[in-house]
């Protein structure tokens, strides 16, 4: 078997293979956050958190399906070529995005400012918009799989502000 259709679409094993790797490049620098994130310090403890703020799992298992989607969708834009200047901008807005992403951490528990934090993940949001922008020049597939992406992160602004609001 050399490709398979999955809703319509063939998919080779090569294109498969490319998506999961692509996913997993992405997971792993999503990563780079994870030493200074530290919810169990006595200074993240010691926070007043709203009603909505969900169990500490969930953020690793959203993250990780998250980072996965969009390692898929850079991939599916990837693979249209470098020739597109359309993929060259894409991939580039992407790119900042993740930069942006991966400082959020520092910017909140190591640093432990978070207001800084809260800008940083503002920033973010509209990175992701504008990727999400990019990312629908060069295949809608791939913008589409950003959209929950895009809500998580408006979910973890609001929980941002709200602690601290009401630290």
């Amino acid at each position: 078997m050399t490709e398979l259709s999955v809703a319509g679409v063939r998919i080779t094993p090569r294109e498969v293979l490319g998506a999961l790797a692509a996913a997993v490049v992405i997971n792993l620098i999503g990563a780079l956050g994870v030493p200074f994130t530290t919810p169990d310090s006595a200074w993240f403890q010691a926070l007043e958190k709203p009603w909505f703020y969900p169990p500490g799992a969930a953020f690793g298992i959203v993250w990780t399906l998250l980072f996965t989607l969009m390692g898929i969708a850079a991939y599916l834009v990837y693979r249209q070529g470098f020739e597109n200047r359309a993929v060259k901008v894409a991939l580039g807005v992407f790119a900042l995005q993740m930069v942006v992403n991966v400082a959020w951490s520092p910017a909140f528990f190591a640093a432990q400012e978070l207001l800084l934090a809260l800008g940083i993940i503002l920033v973010l949001w509209l990175l992701i918009g504008a990727t999400i922008v990019a990312f629908s020049r060069v295949d809608r597939r791939a913008a589409a799989l950003l959209v929950p992406y895009l809500a998580w992160v408006t979910f973890a602004a609001v929980l941002n502000y709200s602690i601290w609001a009401l630290n």
